[in-house]
């Protein structure tokens, strides 16, 4: 007896081209026709492009970053992050009516679990006092990347279920999630060490040119 809540996949892969999309039609996971400029799938294309960013994240904290102890945690993360996003990019693919009980989603507990990690990781963090900019290390640059992304495929969702209808838990785990990059943009930068840039409006290039007069030729 299997203790899984969602049905395995039965699938093979065999042929990655079937030229049956060359119409600029696609089908969603029920059956019915559509066309790839969609809305619905402008949605899961989106979040299926935040699993790619989240995969160079987890290169980066891998490749770049594998003798830090303290990261490791952020890595099991990340990979479960990269199911849930599949998960949500097969429900998006599904018509409300067509989902079944058992198919791959994200639920309530994922949405309560990114709200945990939020608090989790967020505990040991300087208060803020300005906005701030992405930089300082790749990781970070790598996490704002997925933030941005995550906060596309939330607008994308938002439209959608404004003419067509998402399940409940979609854009409120989008939501999480990316509040969940900011603060793990954050902590990866409080954990290596490397000082946080802080929005300055000051610095911009008519303030930056008074005190750094052009070069002379």
């Amino acid at each position: 007896m299997t203790t899984d809540r969602f049905k395995e996949p039965r699938i093979i892969i065999n042929r990655v081209y079937t030229k049956l999309g060359d119409s600029g039609k696609t089908k969603l996971v029920g059956g019915q026709k559509v066309s790839k400029g969609s809305l619905r799938l402008e949605s899961y294309g989106t979040v299926d492009e935040l699993n790619a960013f989240v995969g160079m994240a987890l290169i980066t904290l891998q490749v770049e970053l594998p003798s830090h102890p303290n990261l490791k945690s952020l890595e099991n993360i990340l990979i479960q992050i990269q199911h849930e996003l599949f998960n949500l990019g097969g429900v998006l693919a599904t018509l409300p009516q067509d989902i079944h009980p058992r198919q791959p989603q994200v639920s309530s507990e994922e949405v309560l679990r990114l709200e945990s990690y939020i608090d989790q990781y967020n505990e040991d963090l300087p208060p803020l006092k300005s906005f701030v900019l992405p930089g300082g290390c790749r990781l970070n640059v790598d996490l704002h990347l997925c933030r941005t992304v995550c906060r596309r495929a939330e607008r994308h969702c938002v439209r959608l279920n404004d003419e067509d209808k998402v399940t409940l838990n979609t854009i409120k785990y989008l939501n999480r999630l990316s509040d969940a990059f900011f603060v793990w943009s954050r902590w990866v930068s409080h954990e290596l060490g490397i000082p946080e840039t802080l929005w300055n409006p000051n610095r911009s290039s008519s303030k930056f040119e008074e005190t750094n007069p052009p070069i002379q030729k």
